[in-house]
């Protein structure tokens, strides 16, 4: 009788682990997703606050505006990414110790 119990309770204990794991994957790619969303929103911003900084001197370079954020764009982008990307090494390694 008592194995019975034992047993009957390990799966449930497996089962729950089963859909806490589940659930744990389902959350990391939710986080991927508001991350990546979070990089064009960052990204957005930093290029619009720059074309207002970087645009008198556009102007008097003769450049237009939609050749500054296109110039823009990538470079805050990858900046972005590399911070995020700074950010994961740094939360891993506070978590290996």
């Amino acid at each position: 009788m008592r194995t019975r119990v034992d047993v009957a309770a390990e799966r449930q204990n497996q089962a729950l682990l089963d859909s806490m794991n589940v659930r744990a994957e389902q959350q990391l790619r939710l986080q991927e997703t508001v991350e990546g969303l979070s990089v064009v929103a960052i990204s957005y911003c930093a290029v619009s606050l720059l074309v207002y900084v970087i645009a008198p001197l556009a102007d008097a370079m003769e450049i237009r505006k939609s050749w500054l954020l296109a110039g823009l764009s990538p470079v805050v982008i990858t900046g972005v990414l590399l911070m995020l990307r700074a950010t994961h090494r740094r939360l891993k390694r506070q978590a290996a110790r």
